[in-house]
Parts: C-alpha cells; sequence; structure tokens
C-alpha cells in the first residue's frame, strides 16, 4: 500500500474515533435519547471539538507515530494533547453565554469524550500492534518447535525477561513459570507466570514440567549463590544460561541475543560497585583525560567509563597499533558525540610523551601503560625497570611539569613484599610518586589491586585453551591463591579512588577473599560441561619471581577505611626526594647494560623487602659512577639502602663510558 493511502487512512480511522467518541458521550449524558434543542449546539460542537483534538494530537507529533510499535510514551502523549483538548474546550464553555452560546457543550459530555477519545485512540493502536506481533511470531515460529524453559529469580530482571521472551519467538522459548528463594511469591502469578517452587527443588520441577534448560535471571546475584545454582542444574543435567547484568538491562528491556553461558566471573562475582557519582561528575565532565595503556584490559576499560561521565577530550595513548585501533573504533561508536583522539606512542619516549602532553594539556591522567607478567619480567628485568619505573619517571614529570590536575598510577598487589622484579618495579613506581606528590601542585595518586578476570595473558583464557585441548589444564603449585577482580569492577573503584585522593595516597581496593586457583581450574572445567576429574590438572611447580599468596598491603602501612566501603588508604610515610631520585638515576642507569644481577641488586637497594633473585655480589657502573654492590645473602633493609649512598663514589677510570640517564 502507498504511503500517502496508509496515512490518509489513518487520520481517518482517529478522526472516525474522535467523532464516535464525541456522540457516544451525548448519548450517554442523555441516557440514549438527546433532546431535540441540543441537536444543533451537538452538531456545531462536533464539527469544533473533534478539529481541537485533532489539531493537539498532531502539535504532538502522535499522527506521525506507527501504529505497529506504540509504546508507553506515545500512550502519554496522546493522553497529554486529549488532556490540554478537554481544558480548551472546557474554557470556551465556560465563556460568555451571550457571545459563545451555539458553542455551549456540557460539561458531562466533555468529560466522558475526553476519556472515551483516550481510550478509542490507545485502542486502536494496541489493537494492531497486537495483530502485527502475532504475525511476526507466526512467521518466525514456523516449522519450528519451542523449548520449555524455567527463569530462575522472579524479580525485576526475570519479569524483563519472561515480557521479552514472549516478544520473540525466534529464540523458540517457552517459558512455564519461575522459581524464586522468597517464600511469599511462590504460588503466585508475576508478569503472567506462575512462581512454581523455591530454587532449590529445580530439578524436582524441572522433571514435573518437562524442562530442559533453565535460564539464571537474578542481576548481580553473589557468586556462591550463582556457584550453588550451577552445580545443582548441571547436576539435574539441565542446560543453563544467565542473564547479563542489571547495568545492561535499560528502559525495561534486556538484549536477550547476550544471555549467555555461566561463566567464571559470575561464579566469583560480588555484590556490584556503588560509585559516588555525583563526585565523578564534577571530577570528568568537562575535563581533558588522558589514559595511557589505552588498549591494555585495564586502560580500555578506564576509557570506557570515562566516557560516561562526559569528559570535553579523551586522549588514549598506545604503544600496540592494533590495540588503539580496537578500543578508538569501539569507544567512537558507543560515543559519537565526544573528542577521542588515538595517539601512539612509547611512555618510555620524552620527546614523543612531551609533544603530546603539550598538545592535550590533559587535567586528569590515567597512568595504566606497564609491563605485567611475572615470569616474562624476570627474564627481561631490564626491559621492566625501562617501562615501568623510567615510563612512570617520565609521565610523572611531565604532569609535573605541564599542570596536570591529577594522575592516578595503576599498581599491583605484587608490589607488597615483592619476590619479582615486576613487583619491585611497581612498588618503586609508588615510592617515586609518593615522593613526587610531596613537592608538586599535581595531585599523585596511586591505586593498588590484584589480578582482574579476563584479563590479557590471565590464567582464564589460559586455562579455556588448555580445556579445550583436552588437556592438562597446569597450576603451579595446589595452594596458590590469589585476588580477583572484574575489570569493569576495578576500573570503577580506579576512578572512584582517583577522585577522591588529595596527593600522596596509595588507595588499596577491596577483593574479597583469595580465590585457590586450583579451584577456579575446577570451575573452568565444570562450566564447560565436564567433570574435574575428565581433564588431569597438572602442578608445575612455582615459576620465578611467584608467590603463593599476594598481600595488598603490609602491616607497616595500616590500612585504613575510607567513605568508599571497597576502598582502603595505606599509610606509610613517604621517602625523602633526594633520596628516591637519586636511587632511580642509579638503577635506570644499569638497564642498557643487561646485567640481571646487578639491577636486582640495586632494586634491593630501593625496595629492601624484594627477596627475588640469586643477588650475586659486583660492582657495576651507574651514570660514570662505579657503585659497590656487594650484598650479603642475609640483607637487612639498612644495609640494603647503603645501595643509594653514593657520598663516597669512586670515579670510573679509563675508557670505560658512562651510562645516559634522561633527567
Amino acid at each position: 500500500m502507498p504511503r500517502f493511502v496508509r496515512r490518509g487512512l489513518q487520520v481517518a480511522f482517529d478522526l472516525a474515533v474522535l467523532s464516535c467518541a464525541y456522540w457516544l458521550a451525548f448519548e450517554f449524558r442523555f441516557e440514549f435519547s438527546i433532546p431535540r434543542p441540543w441537536l444543533p449546539p451537538g452538531l456545531i460542537g462536533w464539527a469544533y471539538v473533534v478539529a481541537i483534538e485533532y489539531a493537539l494530537l498532531s502539535v504532538f507529533g502522535v499522527p506521525r507515530y506507527s501504529w505497529r510499535y506504540i509504546s508507553i510514551r506515545d500512550t502519554a502523549r496522546i493522553a497529554l494533547a486529549l488532556v490540554l483538548a478537554a481544558m480548551l474546550l472546557v474554557t470556551i464553555r465556560l465563556a460568555p453565554p451571550a457571545r459563545l452560546e451555539i458553542l455551549v457543550v456540557p460539561f458531562g459530555v466533555l468529560c466522558m469524550n475526553l476519556c472515551l477519545c483516550f481510550v478509542g485512540m490507545v485502542a486502536v493502536r494496541a489493537t494492531r500492534r497486537m495483530i502485527g506481533e502475532r504475525q511476526e511470531r507466526m512467521l518466525r515460529s514456523a516449522g519450528r518447535k519451542r523449548e520449555r524453559v524455567l527463569l530462575l529469580g522472579a524479580g525485576q530482571a526475570g519479569v524483563v525477561v519472561a515480557h521479552e521472551i514472549a516478544g520473540r519467538p525466534d529464540l523458540a522459548l517457552q517459558p512455564v513459570g519461575f522459581l524464586d528463594d522468597d517464600h511469599l511469591k511462590v504460588g503466585t502469578q508475576i508478569g503472567g507466570l506462575p512462581v512454581l517452587g523455591r530454587i532449590d527443588q529445580v530439578a524436582e520441577i524441572a522433571r514435573r514440567k518437562r524442562v530442559t534448560r533453565v535460564l539464571i535471571t537474578i542481576a548481580n546475584a553473589p557468586g556462591p549463590q550463582i556457584r550453588a545454582i550451577t552445580m545443582r542444574c548441571r547436576d539435574a543435567g539441565l542446560d543453563t544460561k544467565i542473564i547479563p547484568g542489571i547495568y545492561e538491562i535499560v528502559g525495561d528491556h534486556v538484549n536477550l541475543s547476550r544471555i549467555r553461558e555461566v561463566a567464571i566471573e559470575d561464579l566469583l562475582g560480588r555484590e556490584p560497585v556503588q560509585l559516588d557519582d555525583d563526585q565523578l561528575n564534577a571530577s570528568i565532565r568537562g575535563a581533558v583525560v588522558m589514559v595511557t595503556g589505552a588498549g591494555g584490559s585495564i586502560g580500555s576499560e578506564l576509557c570506557r567509563q570515562v566516557c560516561r561521565y562526559t569528559p570535553a577530550r579523551l586522549v588514549l595513548v598506545e604503544r600496540f597499533e592494533n590495540a588503539l585501533f580496537e578500543i578508538h573504533r569501539e569507544l567512537v561508536a558507543a560515543f559519537p558525540h565526544l573528542a577521542i583522539e588515538p595517539q601512539i606512542g612509547d611512555v618510555t619516549d620524552a620527546r614523543r610523551m612531551e609533544l603530546l602532553f603539550r598538545a592535550a594539556r590533559p587535567s586528569i591522567v590515567f597512568h595504566a601503560a606497564a609491563h605485567k607478567h611475572v615470569p616474562m619480567m624476570e627474564h627481561n628485568p631490564g626491559e621492566a625497570i625501562k617501562n615501568n619505573v623510567g615510563g612512570t619517571r617520565l609521565i610523572a614529570a611531565l604532569a609535573d611539569r605541564f599542570g596536570v590536575d591529577r594522575l592516578v598510577l595503576i599498581s599491583t598487589d605484587k608490589a607488597v613484599n615483592p619476590t619479582s622484579v615486576l613487583g619491585a618495579t611497581k612498588r618503586v613506581a609508588e615510592i617515586y610518586i609518593q615522593a613526587l606528590a610531596q613537592r608538586s601542585k599535581t595531585r599523585f595518586v596511586t591505586v593498588r589491586f590484584g589480578n582482574v578476570l579476563g584479563s590479557n595473558g590471565s590464567v582464564i583464557p589460559i586455562f579455556k585453551q588448555q580445556i579445550a585441548a583436552g588437556g592438562p589444564v597446569t597450576v603451579t603449585h595446589p595452594d596458590m591463591k590469589r585476588y580477583f577482580m572484574t575489570i569493569p569492577e576495578a576500573s570503577q573503584l580506579v576512578l572512584q579512588a582517583g577522585a577522591m585522593g588529595s596527593g600522596g595516597e596509595i588507595f588499596i581496593l577491596d577483593m574479597g577473599e583469595p580465590v585457590k586457583i586450583v579451584d577456579l581450574a575446577r570451575d573452568l572445567i565444570r562450566l564447560s560441561g565436564l567433570r574435574p576429574e575428565d581433564i588431569e590438572i597438572k602442578f608445575t611447580g612455582m615459576r620465578p619471581g611467584e608467590k603463593l599468596f599476594e598481600q595488598l598491603a603490609t602491616d607497616a602501612e595500616h590500612a585504613d577505611k575510607t567513605k568508599h566501603p571497597k576502598i582502603f588508604i595505606g599509610r606509610i610515610a613517604s621517602p625523602a626526594w633526594t633520596e628516591v631520585a637519586r636511587g632511580l638515576d642509579a638503577l635506570l642507569g644499569l638497564v642498557d647494560g643487561g646485567d640481571a644481577g646487578s639491577i636486582r641488586i640495586a632494586l634491593r637497594g630501593l625496595v629492601p623487602e624484594y627477596t627475588g633473585g640469586d643477588l650475586p655480589a659486583r660492582k657495576v657502573v651507574a651514570s660514570g659512577v662505579v657503585l659497590d654492590l656487594t650484598v650479603p645473602p642475609a640483607l637487612e633493609p639498612a644495609d640494603a639502602r647503603e645501595l643509594l649512598d653514593v657520598a663516597k663514589p669512586r670515579r670510573a677510570t679509563g675508557s670505560q663510558p658512562a651510562l645516559a640517564v634522561p633527567g
């Protein structure tokens, strides 16, 4: 049917509905016996009443709305237009009768006309929508058998999912009812479906209702609850899937294409992070924000979270072209109204970083660029120093020089009593940031947390690959434990901690309870549809630099609570600037020499609690100064600090070159 013909029919139908409502109101008013004297004013009123009503509907754009997709918002606009029309008609009715006697319409007629018009206008559109949806369901479900499914959780998310499934016959799902642990809901009807029983009765009810699939519709359920439900359903032989988090359900609509298998993140999940949006809005909105390491797991999620608070400009700094391309493309598609600049650059490249700071003039910098793999950094300690220490020193110095308001350093629990080069370098970066904060107007803040689930190169993707290959799953030690947090959760708390900081603090994120890596492996095996005995778990022994368990703070830091329940602050005295600057010069002066033993000794000089490496006795040259780095096996903190004491240096002799260290 041509568009103008369809539009003309819709206009005619609307006018017919308004006319029928008007005359029905007259009939109701006079009990279906309209007095003859009222016929002339009734006929005249018919014309101007319908004209006023349709004019107001047109002003609100109602005739342009598609009948097939009428929504609550459309219904509200119809109601508003008709109420305004009724108010105008009442005003005309109250005008001096000598002038407008011919336009008099009884108040009862106007009142009933308003109700009948609204019911009629909405009814014809709703009927069109129901017919269209029925036709689509018939087309989509033709030849397909619908699978019976139980919904576990009769809360807000469950009701939304039930309604969405009802409108999506292409999913071939037929919800038969809810299960919920709230005994007050059992036996009631919610969203048109019965609440059949408790969740712990899932096996019995599924068998009775001939159900083969269950859908967990408990938004943001804690990990232990998801674990218990998943294991119970798997034991009953039921296919188990889960809806996305409630933050992905917007406007009473859930994207059912994102319903997925239960993941390890669900089993380890905790209560969702509650952010102080007012504080974050005040901190980020309208600011120029720079994120280094923007293509990494944490860096990219920080970018996504920052965009939610509408910065004036977001500068993405990343040295890997492909990673930068992907995050830039994603952000531009999701936030087309924001100015987002992709900048390729290495945080150890002084000239390039200076150009970026000079051009962007950021007010907030999130420094997430770093090497992070423990065994890899044990093999390449010089590169760890160059990137994690040298890169941090350069970015921090530029932040101070260009008047950045706030810099947030992303650190790790491996910096606490480090046994690895990685942990020691991150601790050195923390020390430098703390020392610089004492002499700079820039607010330097450090945020420390543990492992994040699903980050690049983390244990979860490795385990999944090993399970897909049929095993074995390799675990270094049966007692090894780690703290875990989801990437969005960590990034949100980083933003919050950064906004709270006044300068020099080390904020520590609450990671919950540590998890045994071997338990993690067993959970992933079960989630893959296998039994733990189906896949071999092989213990390979601890790798260089690893610890059985990590700490988030030392006893000396006295981590105190902040106003946010998941953020603590470590209070430890800031080291002297001259001592730290001199130590970093000596440390960075060793990098290009490639002498791993000397680098480890120098690291212990800055971080006395560092216990990694063999730490042999030797003498090295740093910045043209010969340092005696002979260290006894049992190094005490006071002895280690002597490594930084170059008060009695012996100048290098002969033609031995001095290593250049950037200022």
